[in-house]
């Protein structure tokens, strides 16, 4: 029996030329060794890409990291000046020893002053509301109509508080965040509980989220 590519005379029934390599015609088809071992290496690699891509699928879902809303103490500086309001008039009015009439618009003005900052209070709870996850910042406000400004969160250049004094004490403050969007290049997150940790969770899952795309580009 001859090798049809090169002539070389073989065994008979044999699959593969001993001197070129060619396939026989006639015989089995079996496939060489290093093809066999090249499927063999190739199973497992394929078996983990998919694992890899499940999981970068699993990491790409949106996940809340925070939610929050204008906080009660983050009018504290407001009550503390009625206070001293309201114990000022008071004081005014008995040392010039007002009379009926008068008493009556002192009580009066303060309790505006007092019904003014609860309705303002009630009016930012329920009105305000923010929301973190690992892809968009969104920041909902608006009673009887709703404004919603959603930002990606690798759009977010630059994450800062700002506390004054009294709110440091208690750990309120407002986030300032700036951006690469058009539409809301600047806002401000007001009233905002543990301001600080706040402020690095955005700042973290900005920087989580560009290295992520940085990966996928440089898989690409």
């Amino acid at each position: 029996m001859k090798c049809q590519h090169c002539g070389a005379s073989v065994v008979e029934g044999a699959a593969f030329c001993h001197v070129c390599g060619g396939q026989l015609s006639g015989a089995a088809a079996a496939p060489p060794v290093a093809a066999a071992a090249a499927v063999e290496e190739m199973a497992p690699r394929e078996r983990f890409t998919s694992a890899a891509n499940r999981e970068s699928n699993g990491n790409d879902a949106e996940q809340v990291l925070w939610q929050g809303q204008f906080s009660k103490f983050a009018m504290a500086g407001a009550w503390i000046s009625a206070g001293v309001f309201t114990i000022a008039l008071l004081v005014v009015a008995a040392v010039f020893q007002f009379t009926a009439n008068a008493w009556m618009l002192t009580i009066a003005a303060i309790g505006l002053v007092w019904i003014a900052l609860l309705l303002r209070l009630l009016y930012q709870q329920l009105s305000i509301r923010y929301m973190l996850t690992n892809q968009r910042l969104v920041h909902e406000r608006g009673l009887l109509w709703r404004s919603i400004d959603r930002i990606e969160v690798i759009d977010v250049d630059d994450v800062t508080f700002i506390q004054g004094p009294i709110e440091r004490m208690m750990g309120i403050g407002t986030v300032k965040v700036v951006s690469s969007d058009q539409s809301t290049p600047e806002f401000n997150l007001i009233g905002i509980e543990d301001v600080r940790n706040v402020a690095t969770m955005i700042d973290n899952a900005r920087r989580q989220e560009r290295r992520k795309r940085g990966l996928h580009i440089e898989s690409v």
